[in-house]
């Protein structure tokens, strides 16, 4: 069974325009460690959410028009922190979050949340989480464990997975992946050159210059240009991602 709440205190978004993003509370409230009786603490996904927030901020700032923006829903499949829904609302009242929607089911149901909301994007620390609703078509992202910044929203782009996409995927999956790619190109465009809000970066793991000019391409094919792009030449990825420190990485496997 599936619950949907919506947000009397935000502003809703355009339902044809916006691009939807979901969360799983339990990666933006750490409920272990708790400041007062009611206050839960921030989870990884703390700063993603406030990035979120600044990008659509200056895009408003930009043209009080805007109607492509981030619409933020907040995904709950834990039974306890079900029974908790008043003070998981009153938390992002608390922190100040913009959250449109609040969405409750059991872990069987998830999927039909996500799906029922229009969900764009997708984002867990659970890989097999995230793995699964990509099976069933709904563009996922692990988030990266290590806390980026709030100022400014960085993404990362694997160009292995620009390159060669996942045969494993449905089809709809991979449409959705580059709709999204799609729109995120589109906000990149409101922004100059510097302080942008928001940031995307290329890494292409395997191959030489030539495959990270082929995912930079296909990108730029589909309206994206990237801030950062950088080639590993089969060097590790991992230390070179803590020094990035990209809010969640758009790749194939789900790897952290």
């Amino acid at each position: 069974m599936v619950s949907t709440i919506q947000n009397t205190d935000v502003k809703q978004k355009d339902a044809d325009r916006a691009v939807v993003v979901a969360v799983t509370s339990r990666a933006v409230f750490d409920c272990g460690a708790e400041d007062g009786d009611d206050v839960y603490g921030v989870g990884v996904a703390f700063p993603l959410l406030q990035a979120l927030q600044r990008v659509n901020e200056r895009l408003l700032e930009e043209n009080p028009a805007e109607s492509l923006l981030f619409d933020v829903v907040l995904i709950t499949t834990d039974s306890q922190q079900q029974q908790q829904s008043s003070r998981i609302i009153s938390n992002t009242r608390h922190y100040g979050l913009e959250i449109s929607r609040f969405c409750f089911s059991s872990e069987e149901d998830f999927i039909e949340s996500l799906l029922t909301n229009h969900v764009d994007l997708f984002l867990s620390t659970d890989r097999s989480e995230a793995a699964q609703a990509s099976h069933k078509g709904v563009f996922s992202a692990l988030l990266n464990r290590k806390v980026a910044s709030s100022e400014q929203l960085r993404v990362l782009f694997c160009g292995d997975a620009v390159i060669r996409p996942d045969t494993d995927s449905p089809s709809a999956s991979q449409d959705a992946a580059q709709s999204f790619s799609a729109q995120l190109g589109e906000m990149r465009q409101r922004f100059g050159l510097l302080h942008s809000p928001l940031s995307i970066v290329l890494v292409t793991s395997r191959g030489g210059r030539e495959s990270c000019g082929t995912a930079l391409r296909t990108l730029r094919s589909r309206g994206v240009s990237v801030d950062e792009a950088y080639c590993l030449a089969g060097a590790p990825r991992s230390p070179f991602l803590s020094l990035l420190r990209p809010h969640f990485l758009l790749n194939n496997d789900l790897e952290d």
